[in-house]
């Protein structure tokens, strides 16, 4: 079975000299309509309830970003790396229910709402932007 350093390697390979022509010559705007059809076609998906047909749609989305984390990779910008560490820092932030954390209770011990932890997620990476 492949693995996620498996697909790291494989969206690498096909974005390098060695790769693929039409990879190689995507852009982060050139890829906006597959990004939309494949996301399309996760929801039919769902729609038909086809699960085998799911995951393989979610293997396309998944790819989507690959490709664009590897151009943005090459362009400096941010890594996969990057992509995961954000994301899970973010949900860890937004749900403190689950992980702890100082925002499980806000004021007077009153959980925070969604909205109120997203808000202070964004502050908390302003300010780190800012330092």
């Amino acid at each position: 079975m492949y693995t996620f350093q498996d697909l790291i390697n494989i969206t690498a390979k096909l974005r390098s000299e060695e790769g693929c022509s039409w990879d190689r010559a995507q852009t982060h705007e050139s890829l906006k309509p597959y990004l939309t059809e494949e996301s399309g076609e996760v929801l039919q998906a769902i729609d038909r309830g086809d699960m085998e047909n799911l995951c393989e749609e979610l293997g396309d989305v998944l790819f989507q970003v690959m490709l664009h984390s590897q151009i943005a990779a090459e362009a400096g910008d941010f890594t996969i790396e990057d992509v995961i560490d954000g994301i899970c820092d973010k949900m860890v932030f937004r749900h403190p229910y689950v992980f702890g954390g100082e925002n499980a209770a806000g004021k007077g011990g009153r959980a925070l709402t969604w909205e109120e932890l997203k808000n202070l997620d964004k502050l908390r990476k302003n300010r780190y932007k800012d330092s």
